[in-house]
């Protein structure tokens, strides 16, 4: 999965860094509360996080712990003096119809989390192979 923090940037430049630091510590805390001890969740950059779901093969199933997460996230985060409202965008691609790599299935799910970024932001997508022909689809 391919998380992206809608609305952190306004966030950020509104209210500084440490501010926003505090907010991704929360916004990470509440994704790892929404997997499997098993699972990983990581930060990669910015407000951008991938999480790996162990021994999940199906795109229900996955859809499931993305829908968890959207929920969470959702939800008003308080930091400091400030209520503070995100909500992300997810891509999901699945092992191993989406690809046999890291690498390959990381982008097809940051291809995914793009198509939900142009549809209006705050949900999920499954990557499909049509996703890579599309205007403005992320290589």
């Amino acid at each position: 999965m391919f998380v992206d923090l809608d609305r952190f940037k306004p966030v950020n430049d509104a209210f500084g860094h440490g501010v926003g630091d505090q907010l991704l510590k929360a916004a990470a805390g509440r994704l790892a509360s929404c997997v499997r001890k098993e699972d990983t969740v990581a930060r990669t950059g910015g407000d951008e996080f991938v999480i790996i779901l162990a021994e999940l093969g199906d795109a229900a199933d996955t859809a499931i712990v993305g829908k968890k997460i959207l929920s969470e996230l959702s939800r008003p985060f308080f930091v400091g003096s400030h209520e503070l409202n995100i909500s992300c965008s997810i891509g999901i691609s699945v092992y191993p119809q989406d690809g046999s790599d890291v690498a390959v299935l990381l982008a097809n799910a940051d291809i995914a989390m793009y198509h939900v970024k142009k549809e209006g932001r705050n949900g999920l997508r499954v990557f499909v192979a049509d996703m890579r022909s599309a205007p403005g689809a992320s290589t």
